[in-house]
């Protein structure tokens, strides 16, 4: 298989997650169209190698040979497809690999949610510096945000992914719906609509928050797509800043 053929393969996976941006993504500039799902694509291979599975070994080792792979970005090298998108532009590499031990911590269920936070936080700073950088944005994404946005889209793997406290108040009996929707309304009163950070970015939190809000009214699950009017119509408000 061809680099390019096995690129196209990896932005695949994150699309079959994302099939809503098919229709969002018409508001991204289209010279940053490719760098977008490429970036994103990096962040969802990352994440799924911390939070999936219900052994953490293979994760655990697959986020090893990442933090050598994103060091040898820094130094002009490239083995993984998704380097061909990213690897030539000038983003602080090393710094996102130094961050992945943070990554893989998160995956031990945290007591609250200012502990699910805290250990995090690294890992989301290093997120928002490195889109600051690949779309020059003037006014970048807040870690706060971003943090918060991690821990959401951790519910499109896991349903019960919530703080110990979360379920202590619900009780051991609860159903992981009534869980995932408890912390779903935690993590909307901590998230604000993103007005800040380069359009792309904007666009893909706007969508997650939208599938959060779902789950938090006791609809659908975080990791069930939204219509394509509701897609659109997010994306919009996100495009504009509003």
């Amino acid at each position: 298989m061809s680099g390019e053929a096995a690129l196209t393969g990896f932005i695949d996976k994150w699309r079959a997650r994302w099939p809503e941006w098919r229709v969002a993504e018409v508001f991204v500039p289209a010279a940053e169209r490719e760098r977008a799902l490429a970036w994103f694509t990096l962040r969802q291979e990352l994440t799924d190698a911390a939070w999936g599975g219900s052994d953490p070994r293979p994760g655990e080792a697959k986020l090893g040979w990442w933090a050598e792979e994103l060091q040898g970005w820094a130094q002009g090298q490239q083995r993984h497809p998704l380097g061909l998108a990213l690897q030539a532009l000038p983003a602080p590499w090393s710094a996102l690999a130094a961050c992945l031990p943070a990554l893989l911590a998160s995956r031990e269920r945290a007591t609250d949610a200012e502990e699910a936070i805290a250990v995090l936080e690294p890992f989301a700073e290093a997120v928002a510096g490195i889109a600051a950088t690949l779309f020059a944005s003037t006014t970048p994404a807040p870690a706060s945000g971003t943090v918060v946005g991690l821990l959401a889209e951790r519910l499109l793997l896991e349903e019960v992914a919530v703080p110990l406290q979360v379920r202590a108040r619900l009780g051991e009996a609860a159903p992981p719906q009534a869980l995932a929707r408890a912390w779903a309304q935690e993590l909307l009163q901590r998230w604000p609509p993103p007005h800040q950070g380069a359009r792309s970015g904007r666009i893909h939190a706007a969508l997650l928050r939208a599938r959060l809000r779902r789950c938090a009214a006791g609809g659908h699950p975080v990791r069930q797509p939204l219509p394509a009017w509701q897609a659109l119509a997010a994306a919009w408000h996100a495009a504009r800043g509003a």
